[in-house]
């Protein structure tokens, strides 16, 4: 144990510097998230759910919650219960298979609820579209406030449809 301890007081803190992602886009994502709680007036609660992606529009709105764009402490963040969400945050071509599981999902978000598809999968169906093992665009099987399309999308555009949706609801 004590070789371990000896091996890393000798390489030290081994981290870099995290990337820049620009001052206009970091500035740009401060002022989304201010308008966002403005409107609001209180915190945005999101359930997210994966109706089928391959996973890449998972790792952006993954990316919401780093540093850059934090999310969480601006008092928007994401719930595991459906019944404590304000906002159903949906992304892939909506799975034969996930298609019960979502419905469910979105019967169990309380009134008023807000839809947003992210991605190119669940704005249009993308490279997948509508067959035997998808249902295609979301809009197909729910009640969408806003799209998202991209493949994946940035999450600053994530966040300029989530405070899309939540402009309509005010206004």
């Amino acid at each position: 144990m004590w070789r371990i301890v000896r091996s890393i007081a000798a390489a030290g803190v081994c981290s870099e510097p995290p990337p820049d992602i620009g001052a206009e886009a970091a500035e740009e994502a401060h002022r989304i998230q201010s308008e966002l709680l403005a409107t609001l007036g209180r915190a945005l609660t999101i359930r997210q759910v994966d109706a089928g992606s391959c996973g890449g529009c998972e790792l952006e709105i993954h990316a919401m919650g780093n540093p850059y764009y934090n999310l969480e402490g601006l008092g928007i963040r994401f719930v595991a219960s459906p019944r404590h969400a304000d906002l159903l945050l949906v992304t892939g071509p909506v799975a034969r298979n996930m298609h019960a599981a979502l419905l469910r999902t979105y019967e169990a978000v309380p009134e008023p609820r807000l839809v947003v598809a992210v991605g190119d999968c669940a704005c249009d169906g993308g490279v997948f579209g509508a067959g035997y093992a998808t249902a295609g665009a979301l809009c197909d099987v729910l009640p969408v406030d806003e799209t998202v399309p991209g493949c994946p999308p940035p999450p600053v555009d994530i966040l300029r449809g989530i405070l899309r949706a939540v402009r309509r609801r005010a206004g």
